[in-house]
């Protein structure tokens, strides 16, 4: 009786904690049974085409293959043209340090165009701005047909504004979301079969890390969510960059939704997670790439404060979930995938990664993620020293 009555008290114990998680949220159960998938990484020390064509055709296969995602289907790409194109380090090409390099924009174009895709968009919400992406590119010395040309039915799409919709396609937060319960996006995230994004492999001043993750934040249109957007109606000749995001200075246009509690912090490095795992889970990414052949050390463009200085670490990574491809790239660049608040790279702002598995988007425990292509090891560039570097510099 003793026995029986003790596995009777637990099971009543337990059941009332897991019932209690559940009206929470359940956010550790989530966490818990995030799904992984396997994150391909290979090394590329060049842009040249024909290496990168190589590696990718690889890296596609060790992950399941390219025609599974994109065969038959209207493939949105989202790529990382962050700040203005004459926004430079050094002098240096905005593609060897914080844009996505065209060559891996057109490479990757080229394989989807292969394996069979009926239609593909190349998309960006470019800081401040309505005007077409390919006046964009040529002000950053890109020649957009090497882009447009690398496969059948290709085309560009500023996703800043309203662009060639009718209307913005209004998509929810499928677990309610931790600031925003829904967005108004330009209407290539929703009439898209299959959704891509094409990031470089940096830090970030706000976020600690910008990945696949992070890149989904410049999906918004700032027509809605940037500082001079307008308060009853978009602005859709856009003047201003996504600061609103950041700070919670002001609500979005109407009538997109507005946060759900405009109490809560408005500080970036609580608000600028949240909204990307928001975004992410509405529009959730069926392939992630993370180029980071070369690029930069300090943050995310050459405007940081942060001793910002070019690299070249000659990696590309690769996976079917961001959290996992993220979790990946971390461990590349030497930073822990499951640090949080306080240790590097967030010592001032919330993991995305932890927010992102909470909400049960993917996993970002490498245990449980398989690695294909070659070891961690051996791709590693020890971003995570030269940040430790700097800072003591500073002190």
């Amino acid at each position: 009786m003793q026995e029986r009555q003790t596995r009777r008290e637990w099971l009543l114990r337990t059941t009332s904690i897991f019932s209690g998680a559940c009206l929470a949220g359940a956010s550790w159960v989530r966490a818990a049974v995030a799904p992984t998938a396997p994150v391909a990484v290979a090394r590329c020390p060049a842009y040249d085409p024909a290496g990168l064509l190589t590696a990718l055709g690889r890296m596609f296969d060790q992950i399941g293959g390219l025609e599974r995602i994109v065969k038959g289907k209207t493939v949105a790409v989202k790529v990382n043209l962050t700040g203005a194109p004459n926004n430079r380090l050094q002098g240096l090409p905005v593609e060897d340090t914080h844009y996505t390099h065209p060559n891996v924009i057109a490479a990757t174009v080229h394989m989807i165009g292969r394996a069979g895709a009926r239609r593909i968009r190349v998309l960006e919400s470019p800081m401040a701005t309505a005007g077409p992406i390919e006046e964009y590119l040529l002000r950053a010395g890109w020649e957009p047909r090497d882009i447009l040309s690398a496969a059948d039915r290709v085309e560009f799409e500023n996703t800043n504004f309203l662009g060639n919709g009718k209307k913005y396609s209004r998509l929810a937060v499928p677990f309610g979301g931790y600031l925003f319960p829904a967005f108004d996006l330009n209407h290539s995230y929703e009439d898209c079969d299959a959704f891509v994004t094409m990031a470089k492999m940096k830090e970030h001043g706000t976020a600690g890390i910008t990945l696949s993750l992070k890149n989904s934040f410049g999906i918004t249109p700032s027509s809605i969510y940037g500082s001079g957007a307008g308060k009853d109606e978009p602005d859709e000749m856009p003047k201003a960059n996504r600061q609103m995001l950041h700070n919670g200075a002001q609500q979005p246009a109407k009538p997109a939704p507005p946060e759900k509690d405009p109490k809560s912090p408005r500080e970036g490095g609580y608000r600028v997670p949240r909204v990307v795992v928001d975004l992410v889970a509405a529009r959730p990414i069926d392939l992630a790439i993370v180029e980071g052949i070369k690029t930069m050390t300090g943050g995310e463009g050459p405007w940081v404060r942060d001793t910002p200085t070019a690299v070249n670490p000659g990696v590309i990574v690769a996976g079917r979930n961001p959290v996992t491809t993220d979790a990946v790239c971390m461990a590349v660049m030497n930073f822990d995938p499951m640090a949080d608040r306080g240790t590097a790279p967030f010592e001032t702002c919330d993991s995305t990664l932890r927010l992102a598995e909470e909400a049960g988007i993917g996993t970002r425990d490498l245990k449980r993620i398989e690695v294909r292509g070659i070891p961690v090891k051996q791709a590693l560039f020890d971003f995570a020293a030269l940040r430790s570097q700097r800072r003591t510099a500073k002190k």
